[in-house]
């Protein structure tokens, strides 16, 4: 297999349904690979396919207004045609055949999904002007008509794009309350723990964090002017952003067959129970070839399932390549949070450093080390990836970190 070429066994059109970063990568690595078929990329968005992580920082604060991955001119020469503005909306894998939005139909040899996360929305609340939820480049666009020093901010939701809304809020002068119903912001990604270490970088710039708390209402005439916590406090606000985490885009694919279990079902190189549909990115819930299956959220993870998969769907993959230390990163005020491994909040918590500020925690299962995340701390967390790779013992870590 390793040694047929990509004509042979990729039988094209290669169909790429997403116009995110997975997407894109996708495409590149195809071409690296040496597909040189028929490749098309499906968005739902009339935009080129744009970068996502700046929209809750430089493109909110207005520093930046375009993220563009890649010009025109690059998918024009690349020979990728881009068909943008109509979402998939059905698939028949029998025909090999996808229905987009507008009613049009795609056919596909091999179909790669990359619909990656919808955001979660609250529901109930009163359709206000000045409530937003943030995933798309004209939501934060329309976010930052409404954000202006002095105005009042409630963030509902100290996820990552809760917190790094938060802090882009207070650089605009901005009065900020930011509520979370766990018990510190990022508990359920890093732990109560390092999650009060970040909690606190907030109360230091002046954000007001309320945690255990939630929202219950929301009120205005028309356009938001108050909102009512889980716990009955009373707000003026004039702005309100929800972060409350994010679903796979699945739904049209409901009826395919499709294997989806929080996400779409792969095997460790993005195949699922269809031989010629994948998937990657965030929508992806890849195996870890441990009977354990996981989507994972981050920047950097879409190349490296890109490559994976461009390297099995045309058979010139490298088996044996070392699997991939995942990374991911937040930038909130002027830290960059940095996290290397997989982390989990039930892991136990070894913290390394912590100078009031800047801080290094190893996380640990079983006696093993598996991630370490760090603020500020870019050489502490990076050096650890071979640590993190050979599962290095956490008490020999620890005999040996400073004091």
């Amino acid at each position: 297999m390793a040694g047929m070429s990509s004509t042979e066994k990729v039988d094209g059109p290669v169909v790429i349904v997403g116009a995110g970063l997975a997407a894109v990568r996708a495409a590149e690595e195809l071409r690296q690979s040496g597909y040189d078929g028929e490749l098309v990329l499906v968005g739902d968005e009339p935009h080129l396919p744009y970068d996502r992580p700046p929209l809750s920082k430089d493109v909110v604060r207005g520093e930046n207004d375009d993220t563009t991955l890649r010009p025109r001119e690059f998918f024009d020469e690349q020979r990728i045609e881009l068909r943008l503005g109509s979402a998939a909306t059905g698939l028949d894998r029998e025909a090999r055949r996808l229905t987009l939005a507008d009613g049009s139909e795609v056919a596909y040899g091999e179909l790669i999904v990359a619909t990656g996360l919808a955001p979660r929305r609250i529901s109930g609340l009163p359709d206000l002007a000045g409530v937003h939820v943030l995933r798309s480049i004209d939501e934060s666009r329309a976010l930052r008509a409404d954000l202006g020093e002095g105005k009042r901010a409630l963030v509902v939701g100290a996820g990552f794009i809760g917190c790094e809304l938060a802090a882009s809020m207070r650089r605009l002068g901005m009065e900020v309350v930011l509520v979370e119903p766990q018990p510190a912001p990022l508990a359920s990604v890093l732990g109560a723990q390092v999650g009060a270490l970040v909690g606190r970088l907030h109360v230091e710039a002046g954000v007001d964090v309320r945690a255990g708390v939630g929202l219950a209402a929301l009120t205005g005439d028309g356009h938001v002017s108050g909102a009512v916590l889980s716990d009955g406090t009373e707000l003026e606000v004039d702005v309100v952003a929800i972060g409350i985490g994010s679903t796979p885009v699945t739904g049209w694919l409901e009826e395919s067959g499709i294997e989806l279990d929080n996400g779409v079902v792969c095997d460790a190189v993005g195949r699922t129970g269809d031989p010629h549909v994948w998937a990657i990115g965030d929508v992806a819930a890849w195996s870890l070839g441990t009977g354990e299956r996981r989507r994972v959220e981050h920047w950097s993870n879409a190349g490296d399932q890109a490559k994976i998969l461009a390297g099995a769907l045309t058979g010139t993959g490298d088996p044996d390549a070392p699997t991939q230390v995942p990374y991911f990163w937040s930038d909130q005020y002027d830290l960059k949070i940095q996290a290397l491994g997989t982390v989990s909040a039930t892991d136990d918590v070894h913290v390394i450093k912590d100078d009031g500020r800047k801080f290094v925690v190893y996380y640990s299962r079983g006696g093993t080390l598996t991630a370490v995340v760090g603020a500020g701390s870019a050489g502490a967390v990076m050096k650890m990836r071979a640590k993190i790779a050979a599962g290095a013992p956490i008490g020999e870590l620890l005999e040996s970190a400073p004091a």
